[in-house]
């Protein structure tokens, strides 16, 4: 606990480090505010939409939440990472920002065509095709509203203001226009609203009040932009194979049960682990311009995790008792594997996202991602079938422990190399300041030894030309200068 404050400490005293604190706290007030906000129409729209259109509004969510995957294909961490490195060069702060956004529009329309195939061919989605394409027109809106610009500028004051302004006004809107059952499109149709007008306010800010411009597209550059976070965009969507996966596996082998009470531990575990996530966030830039400052980020970030995953474990009972039914208890159990999974998930975003994607190792990420979600996917019907929640949650717990030690190895590694460069640099500079300082003494040496001997020279002649005399004393002090050079 000790070593935490003093890292906190050091944090504050620093420029970077107020600024951090700063971005921690508007994204902790974006992450509380986006749980208030839903607790407080939630009631009211069970109510007055009912079961039916709340799966109605699930079912496209789920769908655009995929859409969503795709458009966003890595940015959210290349992108970050690529401006926060070259922020203070505007032109290719503004390339960046042209290439990502023009990408993101090509992927828009790609997967808007493929939605659309998918709602001629198959009988569920035709029956809900209004409520898809209505939710579809928040992936523009998310396009146009690039928080991740925002967090690579350090300036998340204005993501938390545009987003609390959104969920504000949506909240009062929900009340007002949501009036019977068959308003339940209305509800999307909102916050797709409420994302296209903060998407038109951002952009205005961005190219009109910062001075950033919207270079034309290229496809030469837009195809680099997305081949470039190809890697970054597998790895976030590789753990699905373990994940969601055994969630699936668990509903069609054991039934709707096992799935609420292994749904029922994982979900604490998750909403501590989006809030924790909130660090990695706002030291994100500031770990692109610092890579120095990745060691001390990671012991500060496993040592907070830490503290979380125990108190979870610890608390576990309580927090059953307090927030599910009696039915739940045997959540208990689940939710302490996911307390103890979540420190080695903290330590693969810890050494993963927040220092291999940074010095552009993504690649080698990737694979140690796909190699352990395959096990993790490999490992699931085996321990689903026998063991029922207890096999998810293990399924869940083995494939981090495995993705986590194994970036941590890797990353530790590439530390070492990053320090041993530092180390041969510094060497190579002392031995250059040597050589610098050799050089200049000599050429002192030599200088106290050619001066003397060059002030005799202009002597002697001077008096040879006064007095016209071929032995004058200037060559009987001749010895004497000599001498004197040799002293210097």
């Amino acid at each position: 606990m000790s070593s935490l404050k003093i890292i906190a400490g050091k944090i504050r005293e620093s420029r970077d480090g107020k600024t951090v604190v700063r971005n921690i706290g508007y994204l902790t007030l974006l992450q509380v505010a986006g749980y208030v906000f839903p607790f407080i129409t939630m009631p009211y729209l069970a109510r007055v939409i009912g079961t039916n259109g709340f799966g109605k509004i699930a079912f496209a969510s789920a769908i655009i939440c995929w859409v969503q995957t795709v458009v966003d294909w890595g940015f959210t961490y290349t992108a970050t990472r690529d401006v926060a490195q070259n922020r203070e060069e505007r032109s290719k702060v503004s390339e960046i920002f042209s290439n990502v956004l023009w990408a993101r529009l090509l992927l828009t329309f790609m997967s808007f065509f493929v939605l659309v195939g998918c709602i001629l061919l198959i009988p569920s989605f035709r029956e809900d095709y209004d409520i898809i394409l209505v939710t579809f027109l928040m992936v523009p809106g998310h396009i146009l509203f690039p928080d991740w610009f925002f967090q690579a500028l350090e300036k998340m004051k204005y993501t938390t203001i545009f987003n609390l302004a959104v969920k504000f006004i949506f909240t009062v809107l929900v009340f007002a226009c949501i009036r019977e059952e068959g308003d339940y499109i209305v509800q999307p149709l909102l916050t797709s609203a409420g994302y296209l007008v903060c998407g038109a306010v951002s952009m205005w800010m961005i190219l009109r009040r910062w001075g950033y411009c919207l270079m034309k597209p290229r496809f030469k550059d837009i195809w680099g932009t997305m081949k470039g976070s190809a890697d970054v965009f597998l790895n976030n969507l590789m753990p699905n194979l373990y994940n969601s996966f055994s969630t699936m596996l668990l509903g069609a082998v054991t039934g709707p049960a096992a799935s609420g009470i292994y749904d029922g531990g994982n979900k604490f575990v998750s909403v501590a682990s989006n809030f924790h996530n909130v660090l990695s966030r706002a030291f994100f830039p500031f770990l692109s311009r610092r890579i120095d400052k990745a060691g001390m980020f990671a012991r500060m970030n496993m040592l907070t995790g830490c503290i979380i995953a125990l108190l979870l474990f610890a608390a576990a009972p309580l927090i059953i008792r307090i927030f599910l039914s009696p039915d739940f208890s045997e959540s208990v159990t689940v939710l302490r594997i996911f307390a103890i999974s979540m420190i080695f998930l903290v330590m693969s975003n810890t050494y993963g996202t927040n220092y291999l994607i940074l010095v552009h190792r993504e690649r080698e990420l990737r694979n140690i991602t796909a190699i352990c979600s395959a096990i993790g996917m490999l490992m699931s019907y085996p321990l689903v079938s026998g063991l029922s929640y207890i096999g998810a949650a293990l399924t869940v717990f083995i494939s981090r422990l495995l993705l986590g030690t194994v970036t941590f190895i890797y990353a530790k590694r590439e530390m070492n190399k990053h320090n041993d460069m530092n180390i041969k640099n510094l060497l190579r500079g002392g031995v250059a300041s040597i050589d610098y300082s050799a050089r200049k003494i000599a050429l002192g040496a030599i200088s106290s030894f050619i001066h003397p001997i060059v002030s005799f020279l202009s002597t002697c002649l001077t008096e040879r030309i006064r007095t016209g005399n071929r032995k004058s004393e200037c060559h009987y002090n001749s010895g004497a200068v000599v001498a004197m050079a040799l002293q210097a």
